[in-house]
């Protein structure tokens, strides 16, 4: 099957036309959220929305006809409380049929979803729903606890309340008592109807309100990037309390009359390989931390075992090339890595459901609808072989959603770009390839080093599980490279120092001469986020507090 060229997709992509081709409603007059990604499916009865795993180890499946009706219950119950329209209700449930249902029911209402990851403690739930201003919370008895904890939480519900022994109100039952019609609230293409927070590392995570409007880029996502086909079996590993999860993994498939996965146990290798098993998984998506662990399983896949994976697919941080290696020859398929943001959804991409030059290691192109570039310091884009900020071109960029933080807590748009804070090399054919955060760019002797393509490198010796690599002060240097090293499981050396060199000229051979970690430290695990990034901000305040010692 020839795929279509890239370059012809994006220079004839028409907006308008996208719109009318997927969209029941109009961004313009008005729409629902939830008839666009359920009801226009529930007409098939035997059509499927969701397959779960159950905790006890069985099965479950919800079509879109019993989402629909479901979602119905939900959103009378919402209006019985005097909840409609542009208010936020709250999600702190695992991966199961209730988070669809809730999800479904509030946009059916009108209302703005808004995640709660279910790793939260109280503080970041406190924080979130004060902020937000969230009229209710639906949680299970798992979770339920920590909201004792939250100061002025607003409303629950619980799923399986009984187990609490509190007297909250049961999910269940109360959704038994409402009727399975309501009509859907309308809402324009510019009114929110997600409610997201970053995950930033410096300061409070910041609000981003997602409006309607961002349907039309979720969509091209799915279709040229992740590259769903009717005939395939999608499961997207991440977990819907964070972005790529609630935009891709529930929005975006179900928007195409396509069931979804979820799992709600704990990420293992064997996990993973008998859910792609059990259902057949064609087409994969994930976190590069997904991959690496199972790369670094390797023996828990059989060896000559074909799982039947036709694309696979990566977003949250660069993939190395041995990663991406390792995937092709041990699952016969392609994995390409995608770049995005909470605020922006997915802008630059390496397309499965399109024909261009794929650079190893590159995290694309621009995804139809936007133009992607790279900013020097005086805010004017760079040539071919340099480095710049990441941005967008609003004024180019008709799929281009982001409006500004919900509370205006930071202006990220300088003369009509929209900065990302990440930096990338431009390789002057309109791919980019990520070099770093802008914050964890490393000066050292006047060189910017980008920290991915250190760690990268250093992923290709096979005693290395991950790195996280900093920038240290240094005298003579301004700054010398550190790496934190976790080493693989049976992979320990007799001879730290002897390894610390093989790594160092590794990077030196592989990377270049001024970007080898002069300091390699050996550690049991790296600080990271819930949603598994490296927070290097922890790894710099201790690289920094070494040379206080």
């Amino acid at each position: 099957m020839s795929l279509p060229e890239y370059t012809s997709v994006y220079d004839n992509f028409d907006p308008a036309a996208l719109e009318a081709d997927i969209l029941e409603g109009r961004l313009s007059t008005g729409l629902n959220v939830c008839t666009e990604i359920c009801d226009k499916w529930a007409a098939d009865p035997a059509r499927v929305a969701l397959y779960w795993e159950k905790p006890d180890g069985g099965a479950g499946k919800l079509t879109f006809a019993e989402l629909q009706a479901a979602a119905a219950r939900f959103a009378n119950y919402l209006a019985s409380q005097g909840i409609g329209k542009g208010h936020r209700v709250a999600g702190l449930l695992p991966r199961g049929p209730e988070l669809l249902i809730v999800i479904a029911g509030t946009l059916r209402a009108g209302a703005v979803y808004q995640p709660l990851f279910t790793a939260f403690g109280s503080g970041a739930i406190e924080y979130r729903l004060e902020r937000a201003s969230t009229r209710l919370v639906v949680t299970d008895a798992t979770n339920f606890p920590k909201l004792d904890e939250v100061a002025s939480c607003p409303p629950a519900l619980c799923v399986d309340a009984a187990d609490t022994g509190s007297d909250v109100s049961d999910f269940k039952a109360v959704l038994a008592q409402q009727s399975d019609q309501f009509e859907p609230v309308m809402i324009t293409g510019a009114d929110p109807f997600l409610q997201m927070f970053t995950s930033g590392t410096v300061g409070k995570a910041k609000g981003v309100a997602v409006p309607a409007k961002a349907l039309l880029a979720f969509y091209v996502y799915m279709k040229y990037a992740i590259d769903l086909r009717d005939d395939d079996v999608f499961w997207n590993v991440a977990d819907p309390g964070w972005a790529y999860g609630l935009y891709y993994a529930v929005i975006g498939p179900l928007m195409m009359g396509h069931a979804t996965h979820f799992n709600p146990g704990a990420f293992t290798p064997e996990s993973t390989y008998n859910m792609i098993r059990k259902y057949k998984i064609t087409n994969l998506a994930a976190a590069p931390t997904a991959y690496r662990l199972l790369k670094a399983n390797d023996d828990v896949l059989p060896e000559g075992e074909v799982l039947g994976l036709r694309v696979a697919s990566s977003a949250g941080e660069p993939l190395n090339p041995e990663v991406t290696n390792w995937v092709e020859r041990r699952h016969h398929c392609p994995v390409l890595d995608h770049y995005g943001q909470t605020e922006t959804g997915m802008t630059c991409c390496n397309f499965h459901g399109l024909s261009h030059l794929k650079r190893q290691g590159a995290m694309g192109y621009s995804s139809p609808g936007h133009r992607v570039v790279a900013l020097n310091e005086q805010n004017e884009e760079v040539g071919q072989g340099e480095v710049g900020q990441l941005a967008v071109d609003v004024k180019a960029s008709p799929l281009f959603h982001f409006d500004g933080y919900t509370w205006g807590e930071k202006d990220p748009f300088v003369n009509g770009y929209y900065l990302t804070g990440d930096m990338a090399i431009c390789h002057g054919d309109g791919s980019f390839s990520f070099s770093g955060r802008d914050d964890d760019i490393i000066t050292t002797a006047g060189y910017r080093v980008g920290p991915a393509d250190v760690e990268s490198t250093l992923l290709e010796h096979s005693a290395v599980a991950e790195s996280g690599v900093v920038a240290k002060p240094d005298e003579k240097r301004g700054s010398i490279i550190k790496a934190y090293v976790v080493i693989r499981s049976g992979q320990e050396p007799v001879d730290e120092n002897a390894l610390k060199e093989e790594l160092q000229t590794l990077v030196r051979r592989r990377l270049s001469t001024h970007a080898y970690p002069r300091e390699i430290e050996f550690v049991e695990q790296l600080p990271k986020t819930p949603s598994g990034k490296i927070q290097r901000f922890v790894l710099r305040k201790q690289a920094k507090d070494e040379i206080a010692q």
